[in-house]
């Protein structure tokens, strides 16, 4: 079986935000023996750094502490790490910058920084920015969380479902030696017939992938089905399709997603597509 990603990029600041992150992307690296890749973005604004010079200065020493203290991390976890430090006025595009030049298949980022009203139910705005524009998945983590043990669960849309997201939380589940949990969930009963015939072709195309694969359909509003089907299979990684719009829209996550990011105990892995990570170019 192919470990399903070869090429892993940290994007972190280093904060007590940071630390499920961090700790997750040096679990990822070392369980499969891949080196380590670590954006850590700097806000940068040439034109006021040059008007209060010590400012780029301290920002300088901090990003060299920060990146000691990564790499006292990675040797802990037996990780070979590369910290690359990127100065930017905008935190997400020196991410997403950094991933589309390393060619990353998967961006490890923290779910939210400083609390706040909104951040008790919503995904950090810097961080829905990079799922929306990253050019690869994007791997979410709570500030606590896990590498996975349990169970991975995919979330397919019955109307749009994404065999790439399927195969990729098949993959996962497979090399982890785990079972998956398909689930489809419709508005109302009404469309019930036609996500079964769905979910009995998409768990087909699963078990050719994964030895252990469950299915359910389930009706009502998507995100509090996603989140109880979780809770009660006892999934502690989450993955899900990025979808979006057109036009303003490419800019953003849908409210479904970023609500189940921000609300999931676990971490949610939103998978990319390539056509879509194109045009995000």
């Amino acid at each position: 079986m192919v470990a399903p990603f070869a090429r892993l990029l940290l994007a972190t600041e280093h904060t007590e935000f940071d630390a499920g992150a961090e700790a997750l992307a040096m679990d990822m690296a070392r369980r499969c023996g891949l080196p380590l890749v670590t954006v850590l973005p700097v806000v940068s604004n040439p034109e006021f750094e040059v008007a209060a010079p010590q400012l780029a200065i301290q920002a300088d020493t901090e990003a060299l502490l920060r990146s000691d203290a990564l790499l006292e991390m990675a040797l802990a976890h037996q990780v070979r790490l590369e910290i690359v430090v990127r100065r930017g006025p905008e935190v997400e595009v020196e991410i997403v910058d950094e991933a589309r030049r390393r060619h990353a298949d998967l961006i490890v980022i923290r779910r939210r920084g400083k609390s706040g009203f909104l951040a008790n139910l919503l995904v950090g705005e810097m961080v829905s920015k990079v799922v929306a524009q990253a050019p690869c998945s994007v791997l979410i983590a709570p500030r606590k969380a896990q590498m996975w043990v349990q169970r991975v669960m995919v979330g397919i849309d019955p109307q749009a479902p994404s065999d790439a997201a399927l195969g990729l939380a098949a993959g996962i589940a497979a090399d982890c030696g785990l079972p998956l949990r398909v689930v489809c969930v419709v508005s109302t009963d009404a469309f019930a017939a036609q996500a079964e015939r769905v979910l009995s072709a998409v768990l087909q195309k699963a078990r050719a992938i994964c030895s252990s694969v469950d299915g359910e359909l389930r009706a009502g509003r998507v995100l509090d089905q996603l989140m109880l089907a979780a809770k009660v299979c006892g999934a502690d990684l989450l993955v899900v399709a990025r979808h979006r719009g057109d036009g303003l829209q490419r800019s953003r996550i849908g409210s479904t997603a970023q609500r189940l990011i921000g609300l999931a105990e676990c971490p949610v892995l939103v998978h990319v597509n390539p056509s879509q990570a194109r045009e995000a170019a």
